[in-house]
């Protein structure tokens, strides 16, 4: 399995702004962004000329970073929302969203994207009931996700679900018993990725 091994905090530091990447460590002052809040390199603290084309290819890498995809991953999901009925933009986030990563983070079962992925690989988590391994699984309305019987990852969970805030208005999450659902899928106004999809959209009909 392809993975992206660059270092978390570059990323952040390199798109301007917090992706999370570090789950708990993000919300301390240990973070890059607090800490060197200009872009990484020799010349980080340098003018960059923002031209049209830079300021859509930061939109990609912005959105491709902040769900922890590759390249190639990423344009099969453009491609794919391209061939759906209604906005483009909105279905490629949509897509992303409904990743089992993104579902097991956003539900609060992991600190972290790149957590999520680990423990789905490890296999302690079931969709429906059935073990599934892959963070890429698309979820869909009605699945409901469960914590493997008695996972050794249990206090792993439990100690990302003291973190959570709130829940994501399209799920529904269980914390006594680790479970959760997939209500719908979600609107672009319960969606909150930093990102302008538009701009990603134009970027790729060149």
């Amino acid at each position: 399995m392809a993975r992206d091994r660059d270092p978390q905090c570059k990323q952040c530091r390199r798109e301007g702004e917090k992706l999370f990447l570090k789950g708990e460590r993000c919300l301390t002052d240990k973070c890059a962004v607090e800490r060197r809040n200009y872009p990484p390199g020799q010349n980080g603290r340098g003018r960059i000329r923002q031209s049209e084309y830079l300021i859509q290819l930061r939109e990609k890498q912005r959105a491709r970073r902040y769900y922890g995809v590759l390249e190639k991953q990423f344009r099969r999901y453009y491609d794919k929302a391209s061939r759906q009925s209604g906005i483009t933009g909105e279905n490629l986030l949509r897509l992303l969203e409904l990743r089992l990563d993104n579902v097991v983070t956003r539900l609060g079962f992991a600190a972290s994207r790149r957590q999520a992925r680990q423990l789905i690989r490890h296999g302690h988590f079931m969709v429906n009931g059935r073990r599934v391994d892959i963070p890429s699984y698309g979820c869909r309305p009605n699945d409901v996700i469960t914590l493997k019987s008695e996972s050794p990852a249990e206090g792993i969970v439990r100690a990302a679900t003291d973190m959570v805030a709130s829940v994501a208005p399209w799920l529904q999450a269980d914390y006594d018993a680790l479970s959760g659902k997939v209500l719908k899928a979600p609107d672009r106004t319960e969606i909150d990725t930093p990102v302008r999809e538009q701009l990603i959209v134009e970027l790729y009909s060149k």
